[in-house]
């Protein structure tokens, strides 16, 4: 059986803690329903995505070096990170340690269109977040 992790992050104290557990909820069902077991959790806080300046994200990371899981499971990839350099810096780091990164709500294939989707996932994520802040000033 498939081991993974669970990373989950809000980044405002305006969110309630419910948006870490329904993150981790859909975590959940969607390793149960892929027969992977989940074997930790790392959880921060109103702690934003746009650097990895994150204690539980750090731990995580250097945790990976271990070895001792084959993905770390998000709700959706913006709550891994919305710095599109350190998600490809991270991504490369849990990559060389045969870890992948696995989304609850974005199916995408494991295939050169795959790779392609989740750079526009990315990329979308990260510029909505800039029009919504902008649009708040």
């Amino acid at each position: 059986m498939k081991t993974a992790v669970i990373y989950a992050r809000y980044s405002s104290d305006r969110q309630t803690e419910q948006s870490i557990e329904g993150q981790v909820r859909v975590c959940n069902d969607y390793a149960e329903r892929n027969d992977i077991l989940i074997v930790n959790q790392y959880v921060d806080r109103a702690t934003t995505g746009t650097n990895d300046n994150r204690d539980a994200f750090q731990q995580m990371m250097k945790d990976s070096d271990k070895k001792a899981w084959d993905f770390v499971l998000v709700y959706k990839l913006d709550r891994f990170s919305r710095n599109k350099f350190e998600m490809a810096m991270h991504r490369k780091h849990l990559k060389d340690n045969g870890i992948k990164i696995l989304s609850a709500m974005e199916n995408t294939p494991d295939s050169p269109e795959g790779i392609l989707l989740e750079s526009l996932l990315e990329g979308y994520e990260h510029s909505n977040g800039h029009i919504k802040k902008s649009n708040m000033d």
